[in-house]
Parts: structure tokens; sequence; C-alpha cells
């Protein structure tokens, strides 16, 4: 990758696999829900520790939790949380693992109620990508009044590790809201994926 490229100061010097994700995945629009379900384990997974951690682990959780297949995940049992939380793979957190399980049941519910996860969650942004215009990394905000309501919301429907902060990564990383700089040369294809949306 070029090194004159212009990026997300935050993607810059970590690794080939942040650069990677920073180039191809954060801030894309996304409307399938096994992805959807797979940003939401990661980034409660992800709660106290950093971003690259998780990134490092990624390939494990999608062998561990069955390609991120809600209705699998929904399915483990006790016996089998026990198992997952020997995996060096993942991040073996007795309450993240847990609540991956829980979640998956929620996730369903929230499917079988809206018609799809995407359909729930896009109406927290009236299905249409928030666009952003940052010049800094510290005019991001770690937070909304988008991701607070939609925070509150998965809480009252018994999801877990959904804080307003994590909630607001999630939209973040799912193209939900555009947080790219407006200097990073995914600024404006992110923008362009959303008008086509």
């Amino acid at each position: 990758m070029s090194a004159d490229i212009r990026r997300c100061r935050w993607a810059e010097g970590v690794s080939d696999a942040y650069i990677e994700y920073h180039d191809s995945e954060w801030g894309v629009p996304v409307y399938d829900d096994r992805v959807q379900f797979e940003f939401l384990i990661l980034e409660g997974a992800q709660a106290g520790l950093s971003w690259s951690t998780i990134l490092n682990k990624r390939e494990g959780y999608r062998r561990l939790f069955a390609d991120f297949d809600p209705q699998k995940v929904a399915r483990f049992t006790p016996r089998r949380v026990e198992k997952l939380l020997g995996d060096a793979s993942i991040v073996r957190n007795r309450l993240k693992v847990e609540s991956t399980v829980s979640n998956a049941k929620a996730f369903l519910d929230v499917q079988e109620q809206f018609g799809s996860f995407c359909d729930y969650i896009w109406r927290f942004v009236d299905g249409e990508p928030i666009q952003n215009r940052f010049d800094k990394d510290a005019d991001v905000p770690a937070t909304s009044a988008e991701s607070d309501a939609l925070s509150k919301d998965l809480k009252k429907r018994g999801f877990r590790f959904v804080g307003s902060t994590i909630m607001y990564a999630h939209m973040q990383a799912t193209g939900l809201v555009n947080d790219h700089l407006t200097g990073c040369f995914r600024y404006e294809p992110c923008a362009k994926l959303a008008r086509a949306s």
C-alpha cells in the first residue's frame, strides 16, 4: 500500500491488518445481518481493549462462533461456553463470551420483529448514513444522540456490552456514520456509497 496515501491518523503505523481494515471496511454501509452480528460481537469484545487486539483474534472468533451465524451461536450450551473460555484465539472473558450467546438470542428476536437486524438498526439514522465532516481525530466524538438511543433500545431488548461508546464504534464500523476525516482518501468513496444507498 502506498505510504503517501492520506488516512485517518488512528489507522497509521499499527499493522497491515489495521490499515487494510481502515481502507476496505471501516465506514462502508453494511446491509448484511451476519456482518452486523459480527461487528456487534467484535465491538463488545473490544471493551477495555485495543481494536488491534480484536483484529488479531478475528479469525479465531469466526472459527469458534460459527462464522457469526446468530442462529448457531444462540444454541451454544454452557458446556460449549466453557470450552470457548479455554481457547486463547479469542478474548477469554466469561461475561463477554456469555453475552455473545445471549446477544445472539436477542438478535434473532429483533430479526423476527423487524424482518432483519439491518431494518432495525438503520432506523436510528433514518435509513441513511450520517455524513460527518471532521478535519482532526480530536473532533470525532465517542458517542452521539443516535448511539445513545440505539444503546438504550438494545439494552431494553436484552443485549449486553452495547453501551453508547461501543455502539458508536459499531455505527462507524458498519457505515451508519461516515467518520473518515475529510482529508482521508476513504472519505469521499464512503460518502458516495452513502449517496448510493
